[in-house]
């Protein structure tokens, strides 16, 4: 169970980032030719590799930095539409399992008390 979410969360991290960079500068940008905007994805870099090495408390953190994607989405789902829109849902969509199996990682593992 344990291994299930961390693999989930790490992919779904990797696919996040993969998702933001490809929507910013290549699929959909805001500006023909890309924007700025793709810079979104370099707060997911700062728990990469926390999240890599099962770190619990990076879990956490992460959990509570994934939301301003999971809010991004929704704003984006719902004022854009054609590819911009399916690709928002798809931010969605990866921001929740990401978030699912954090909290999921850090309840598993969090220490006994006895």
């Amino acid at each position: 169970m344990i291994r299930g979410l961390y693999l989930s969360a790490c992919g779904s991290l990797i696919a996040l980032i993969f998702l933001c960079l490809a929507w910013e500068l290549r699929l959909a940008p805001v500006v023909p030719g890309g924007t700025w905007l793709a810079l979104k994805c370099l707060p997911l870099l700062a728990p990469l590799f926390g999240i890599l090495n099962g770190r619990r408390y990076t879990y956490q953190w992460a959990s509570m930095l994934i939301l301003l994607y999971v809010a991004e989405g929704i704003v984006r789902a719902t004022t854009e539409s054609g590819t911009g829109q399916m690709l928002a849902i798809a931010e969605i969509c990866l921001a929740l399992i990401f978030f699912c199996s954090c909290v999921g990682y850090a309840r598993l593992t969090r220490p006994t008390t006895r």
